[in-house]
C-alpha cells in the first residue's frame, strides 16, 4: 500500500526560520556582481542595462522568497499543467513571436519580452520529477516506460530548434539526459543513444540553419573569417587573455570599453568580467556559482521524497548547465550558442527562470520533511 502523508508542512513563521538565507544572500551577491558588470558594459552608466538588471534582481528575489513560502505539494500537483502551459507558450511563439536577429523566440508582453524556452527548463524539470516520483527501478529499465519522458523531452526541444535556438535545445536535452541517469537508466542505453546520434550527424547537419553551420565551422577555425563569423570568439579570447592575473581594472577593459567585444552585456558578460578583474575575479565568481550549486544539491540530499530530490537536483543541474555552457562558449571550447551567464548577463526571462527555480528549490528545502505519497491519488 502506498505511503500516507504523515508530516504536515510548516507554518509561515517556521518556514521563514528554516529558510536557507545563506543561499538567498549568495544569489543576491552574484546578481550584484551582474549589476557592476552591466554598469561597466554601459560605459560607466546605469543606463541602459545596470538599473534594469538591478530592478529585475530585486523583483526576482521577491518572487523567489514568495515561492519559498509556498507548498511543495502545489508543485507536485500542478507540474504537468505547468509543463503543458509552457508548451503552449512555445507553440504561441510560432504564431505571435517577436523576431530578433533572425530568431523567433520571444512573446512581447509590453513590459518585457517573454522567452518561453527559458521557462521550459523549469517546467521540464518539474514534469520529469513528477513522472519518476512513483517509478520503481524495474520500471525504469523497461524501454516502454521511458517513452513518456522521452516525449516530454523531445517535444519542447523540437519546438525550440525551430525558433531556432540551438543552445536552449541542447540544454533541454542535457537536462533530460541527466534526469534519465538519475532515475536509473543504464549506461549502455546512453551509449546506444550517443551512437545513434553520431550516425545521424549527416542528417542533423543538413537540417541545421546556415548560421548554425557557420558557427560550427567557425568554432573549428575562427581565424578563417576573423571579421565575420569568427569575430565574436576571437575578440573574446583577446579580452580573456589580456585580463591577465589581476585584470585591467574596473571600467578599464579595452576590448569591452572600446566596443571591440560584441554582446558584452549578454553572451560575453563573463569575458568582460574576466578582462577587468582577471583570473582572480573570474575564479572568485565561478567559486560563488559553485558554492550556490553545492547548496542546491544539499537540498536534494535533505528532501524526504523522490519528487523533491529529483526536482532539486534538476534545478541545480540546470543552473550548472547555464554556467558551464556559457563559460565554455566564451572560451572557445564549444560553438557560440547564445546561453546567458545566470544572474550576470542581461536578460529578463533568464533572470526570472533562475529565481523561480531557486524559489521552488527553497520551497523543497523548508518543507524537507513533508511527505508526498508515491501515488498522487492520495494527496
Amino acid at each position: 500500500m502506498a505511503t500516507q502523508i504523515k508530516s504536515p508542512e510548516r507554518g509561515l513563521a517556521e518556514k521563514l526560520g528554516a529558510l536557507r538565507w545563506s543561499l538567498v544572500l549568495l544569489l543576491a551577491l552574484i546578481g550584484g556582481i551582474g549589476c557592476a558588470v552591466l554598469y561597466s558594459a554601459g560605459g560607466g552608466s546605469a543606463q541602459p542595462w545596470a538599473i534594469r538588471h538591478g530592478v529585475r534582481l530585486l523583483v526576482g528575489i521577491g518572487i523567489m522568497l514568495l515561492l519559498a513560502m509556498g507548498s511543495v505539494r502545489f508543485w507536485f500537483r500542478w507540474s504537468y499543467a505547468i509543463y503543458a502551459v509552457t508548451l503552449l507558450l512555445l507553440l504561441a511563439v510560432e504564431i505571435m513571436g517577436e523576431i530578433s536577429k533572425g530568431a523567433e523566440r520571444w512573446i512581447d508582453l509590453g513590459f518585457m519580452q517573454l522567452q518561453p524556452s527559458e521557462l521550459m527548463k523549469i517546467a521540464l524539470v518539474l514534469a520529469l520529477a513528477r513522472y519518476f516520483h512513483s517509478a520503481w527501478l524495474e520500471e525504469v529499465r523497461n524501454p516502454l516506460y521511458l517513452v513518456p519522458p522521452l516525449l516530454l523531452i523531445a517535444l519542447p526541444a523540437i519546438l525550440v530548434l525551430k525558433q531556432p535556438d540551438l543552445g536552449t535545445a541542447v540544454t533541454l536535452l542535457a537536462i533530460g539526459g541527466i534526469f534519465l541517469f538519475l532515475a536509473g537508466v543504464r549506461l549502455w542505453k546512453f551509449a546506444l543513444a550517443i551512437g545513434l546520434g553520431g550516425a545521424a550527424l549527416p542528417v542533423i547537419w543538413g537540417a541545421m540553419h546556415g548560421y548554425q553551420r557557420r558557427r560550427v565551422l567557425t568554432f573549428l577555425n575562427p581565424e578563417s573569417d576573423p571579421l565575420g563569423s569568427g569575430y565574436h570568439i576571437i575578440q573574446s579570447k583577446i579580452a580573456l587573455g589580456s585580463g591577465g592575473f589581476w585584470g585591467k581594472g574596473y571600467l578599464q577593459g579595452t576590448q569591452a570599453q572600446l566596443s571591440f567585444l560584441p554582446e558584452k552585456q549578454t553572451d560575453f558578460a563573463f569575458t568582460m568580467l574576466a578582462e577587468e578583474t582577471g583570473f582572480v575575479g573570474a575564479t572568485v565568481t565561478l567559486g560563488l556559482y559553485f558554492l550556490a550549486l553545492a547548496l542546491a544539491l544539499s537540498v536534494a540530499l535533505r528532501a524526504s521524497h523522490q519528487f523533491g530530490r529529483l526536482a532539486a537536483m534538476g534545478i541545480g543541474m540546470n543552473f550548472f548547465l547555464y554556467i558551464v555552457i556559457n563559460v565554455a562558449m566564451v572560451t572557445g571550447l564549444i560553438p557560440v550558442v547564445g546561453v546567458p551567464l545566470p544572474l550576470i548577463s542581461y536578460g529578463g526571462t533568464a533572470m526570472l527562470t533562475v529565481m523561480v527555480g531557486f524559489g521552488i528549490l527553497l520551497c523543497i528545502d523548508v518543507n524537507a520533511q513533508a511527505q508526498i505519497p508515491r501515488f498522487p491519488t492520495e494527496l
